[in-house]
């Protein structure tokens, strides 16, 4: 049963995001990362660029596939996981910690009510 934490926002796509004021932490669920398998590569954008909500905002490689990240709300990258370069790994061990992607400054804040809570993700991935 994969970890889908109560406090979190999720996408259909598997993405989170953790909201702290207007800045918005994105990774993949957990169930995601299992889906996907061993991750090796992640490619994500630098500090600065600007997204609309479900914009693609960079990919991950696993052993299996490779999918795009889509952006689950507008906003400006403030940050952006550097381990994540050479421990891509850390997405599979630790998707809601360790293995975050980015951290945006939400340009629109109520975009995130759109997205689902964690009984709705729950039930779509079949937990």
């Amino acid at each position: 049963m994969a970890n889908v934490p109560a406090d979190l926002f999720y996408t259909a796509e598997h993405e989170y995001l953790r909201v702290s004021g207007d800045i918005a932490e994105i990774g993949i669920t957990d169930y995601a990362q299992g889906e996907l398998g061993d991750v090796v590569y992640i490619e994500l954008p630098t500090v600065g660029a600007k997204f609309g909500k479900h914009d693609v905002f960079g990919t991950i490689e696993a052993v299996k596939a490779v999918s795009e990240l889509f952006c689950p709300v507008s906003g400006e990258i403030v940050e952006v996981n550097g381990r994540l370069d050479k421990e891509p790994a850390l997405v599979n061990t630790d998707p809601y910690g360790a293995g975050w992607m980015v951290k945006l400054k939400m340009t629109e804040a109520a975009e995130k009510d759109s997205l689902l809570k964690a009984e709705a993700y729950t039930q779509q991935i079949g937990g």
